[in-house]
Parts: structure tokens; sequence; C-alpha cells
């Protein structure tokens, strides 16, 4: 790319946070950054010196060292609500929360989707292709419940099998970001060793498996309570919101719901979010994919055929920006009924790229110790135990999802679902599993020996 497109694809994700998602989130949460110039030299040196501590999995991306270009955006491990001492100790969790709804719509084919989340389905296909070693017991809908039982259910699941779904920074170093081979318990035991002063900073609670439980116990209360908290007045925008009551509140896969089963009970709390959190926000959001994938890629071959025959209504239809209050006007319109034309395909399109960058956005909560006597009617604080913070939530990685994708998405929902029926399901349903056993292709092959 020429350096002139690469200053127009960093104006286009700033204009993206600043016009629209800034919408949806409310101003205090999302920080779309700004452009700046940096001397070529500069960088070259910057992406030397940071080649060896880049994760094995993002070596393959390059760093872009010729346009001398680039987006400046505030370190989300810090605190981002007001000036603060900088000696002060400073902790950050980094949550990926993925899509916290079941698909009600009825464009969906298999009924297992209207049971089971993507998440949890998707596990199992991860472990399979070798990803992880073994599926995580975290299930989105029990953190976006607004229950705090199955949050805090949840948030254990996650600090157990983080993937690549959590990670801890202490004074802006990561502390805690899990490996597939750890070991979970001395990788608990080393956490709550980096977590003590914050939590207990005077008194005689040291070590053993007590000490870590109580500890790891005061991070989930306190990162329930800040997910709960609102530090946005403003509401979301004029978004009309989608009714969160149209999808099922809980998930059949969920090691929670399983847990309730056995003990014989089959009604699951659903307390709700309360409507000024970021989780309550960011549900939003994804619920702006209404039709699923299933029901939106017809209109995306709709679109795509009209793009063929037109190829000049691209820009037009600002299918690539530019991300403007208008673009941001036609996210409004909530209807589901097809008229046919390419206009409403369009704006589902644009909406369903909108719901999946919410469902693979990150929250970021920084927190740092603060007295008493510190903590002011303008500062947002959470109580634990033994100690009180003041805090602030923010929302990052939230780059348009790409128009192409689409097709990307189409493919992978089917073999995740799939994957589930064949090897999950069936397992559990014994007539399921005979079924496939008749359908499997049983030719011998001979290999020369």
């Amino acid at each position: 790319q020429t350096p002139e497109e690469i200053l127009h694809h960093l104006q286009n994700i700033v204009d993206f946070g600043k016009h629209v998602m800034k919408q949806f989130f409310g101003e205090n949460y999302v920080h779309h950054g700004e452009i700046i110039q940096l001397p070529l030299d500069f960088v070259r040196q910057l992406c030397l010196k940071i080649q060896p501590e880049r994760p094995e999995s993002r070596c393959d991306k390059d760093m872009d060292t010729l346009s001398g270009y680039a987006v400046c955006l505030p370190n989300l491990t810090r605190l981002q609500t007001y000036r603060f001492v900088e000696h002060r100790p400073i902790l950050c969790i980094e949550i990926k929360p993925k899509c916290g709804f079941i698909p009600f719509s009825s464009h969906v084919s298999q009924e297992i989707k209207h049971k089971v989340c993507r998440y949890c389905m998707h596990q199992h296909l991860k472990v399979a292709n070798g990803k992880w070693k073994r599926p995580s017991k975290y299930c989105p809908l029990d953190l976006f419940s607004g229950n705090k039982q199955r949050m805090h259910f949840a948030l254990k699941s996650l600090l157990q099998e983080a993937q690549n779904n959590l990670k801890i920074f202490k004074n802006g170093e990561l502390i805690y970001g899990c490996k597939d081979d750890q070991d979970c318990v001395s990788d608990w035991n080393e956490l709550a060793r980096h977590l003590k002063p914050f939590f207990f900073p005077s008194n005689g609670l040291v070590s053993g498996p007590h000490c870590t439980r109580t500890i790891v116990k005061e991070l989930i209360h306190v990162i329930t309570m800040t997910l709960l908290s609102s530090t946005d007045a403003c509401r979301a925008g004029d978004m009309k919101t989608v009714p969160i009551s149209q999808g099922r509140s809980y998930c059949e896969a969920s090691a929670f719901n399983k847990e309730l089963v056995r003990n014989g009970k089959h009604k699951l709390e659903s307390s709700g979010l309360p409507r000024g959190c970021l989780l309550y926000k960011t549900l939003q959001a994804q619920m702006l994919d209404m039709l699923d994938i299933e029901g939106l890629y017809p209109l995306y071959s709709r679109v795509e055929q009209y793009l063929e025959e037109f190829p000049e209504e691209r820009s037009t239809l600002q299918i690539d920006g530019p991300y403007n209050e208008a673009f941001y006007e036609k996210l409004l319109d909530l209807s589901t009924e097809d008229d046919g034309t390419v206009e409403f395909a369009l704006t589902k399109v644009q909406q369903y790229r909108i719901a999946m960058t919410a469902k693979d956005c990150s929250i970021m909560i920084a927190l740092s110790p603060c007295l008493q006597d510190e903590c002011s009617e303008q500062r947002p604080v959470v109580l634990a135990s033994k100690s009180r913070f003041t805090f602030s939530v923010s929302v990052l990685d939230l780059d348009l999802k790409p128009y192409e994708s689409i097709p990307h998405q189409y493919k992978l929902d089917g073999k995740i679902v799939n994957y589930y029926l064949k090897n999950v399901q069936a397992k559990d349903d014994p007539v399921m599993s005979n079924l496939f056993k008749e359908n499997e292709d049983c030719t011998l092959v001979l290999h020369k020996v």
C-alpha cells in the first residue's frame, strides 16, 4: 500500500471509533486515538526492538515501517478517568468476553444453535484442531447474565483456562496470560503472590491454598462489581435497543447450567445487566446480528451481485467508509422485514459487521488502591474486603470487521455446528450416535508396506 492508502486506512479506523463505536459504548469507554507521523528511522528501530517480545502467533504480521503514519492511543493498562499519582501500583485485567447471546433468528437451520452458544460449540473444534488442549468451562452467557453467581463462575473459569480471553497486567507488565500447557495451581499461587499487596496490604494472610483461593475470590468479586458499574453518564447514542429477552438467557452446554441440572434445578436465574454498564452496551451492539450469519449471507450475496453490475457504487454505499455520522444514522434501522432492496441488504450487512466487532472486542479494567480520604465522589470506587480501588473501564479492539470476511464467517459457522453435532452432541445422544455411525464412510484403504 502507498503511504496515502495507509493514511486513509488509519483515518477510517479513527473515524469509526469516533463517530460510530462511541455512539454505542459511550464517551468514557472508547479511546479512538489520533493519527501521528513518525520518523522512519524511529519506526525501524522500534520494529527491531519489539520483535523479540512479540508472541509467536503475531510474528507473521509485519509492522508498517514505510509510511511513517501511526495511530497514537492511550496505554489502557493505566487509569483513564483522572490524573493519578504515578508511583501508585496499577492492576489491569483484560477480558475478551465474546458473544453473549444465543441466536434468536428464524433463519437458523440447526436447532442446536438455539440451545448452545457459539463460543461453547467452537471450543470443541478448536481443541480438535490443536489450538487448545482442553475446552474452557467459560461460557459468555454466564458473564453477560448479570447474575453474580453465574458471573463469578464465568470469571473463575476464565482464570482456569484463559486461552486468549484473559490477561492480567501489573504496572503495565503482563503477569498472567494463560498458556495452554500451564499448571493452573502453581500459576494461581504465583498470581496470588502478585495480588496480595493489592487485596490484603497489611494482614498476615501469606501463603497456602486457602490464601490463594481467598485472593482469587477477591479478584473475581472486584472484576464483577466493575463490570456491573456505570462510569459513563450518557446513553449509548440514539440506538433503539434490541430486546435482550428475544434470546434464550442460558446455554445448555454451560458447565454452570449442567451443575444446576445435576442438582435437580432446571431454572437458571438471569438477573439482567444494569443498562449503563459496559457489558450491557456491548451486548446491545452484538445483538445487531439479528438475522444470524445464515440469514445475513443471502443479503451479502445480493450486495455482491449489485456491485458486480455497478462497481462504481461501492464508494456511494460507504462499504469502505467514510465512517461518519451518516454511516451511523443508517445503522439505526432495526427492521427485519426484507423489502428486496440493496439498501435493506446493505444495512443488515453493516449492522452485522458492527455486531462482529462488538463480539471480538476487549474490555480493560484498570484498578489502583486508594485510601478512604482520597476517594472523592468524582472517582468511581469499588470495595474489597480489606481494600478499596479507584478504577477505569475501557473497551478496545474496535476496528470494523472487514466486509470481505463474511463468506469466511458463513463457512466457519457451518464447520463449528457440524463438528459439534457429529462429535459432541452425538456422543450424548445414543440415537444420533448410531445414525452417524451408519452414515460413516467405511472405505477400506490399502497402503503399500
